[in-house]
């Protein structure tokens, strides 16, 4: 399976709020990458997402 990369360029108007919950070791996972590539956390959770969804194995 292909790795995910982390992309700086992308950007999306259409957002909805949503609150979730995650481990603090998953959040601070996903804050290194955020500060790595100098983007946002909500940035790069929907980057991971969306790389999950398009990498879903359905039964």
């Amino acid at each position: 399976m292909e790795k995910l990369v982390i992309k700086n360029n992308l950007k999306n108007n259409d957002t909805i709020t949503r609150t979730i919950r995650m481990s603090g070791k998953t959040f601070d996972r996903i804050n290194q990458l955020a500060e790595k590539n100098n983007l946002s956390f909500n940035s790069v959770v929907n980057q991971i997402i969306e790389y999950g969804l398009n990498n879903l194995k359905e039964n």
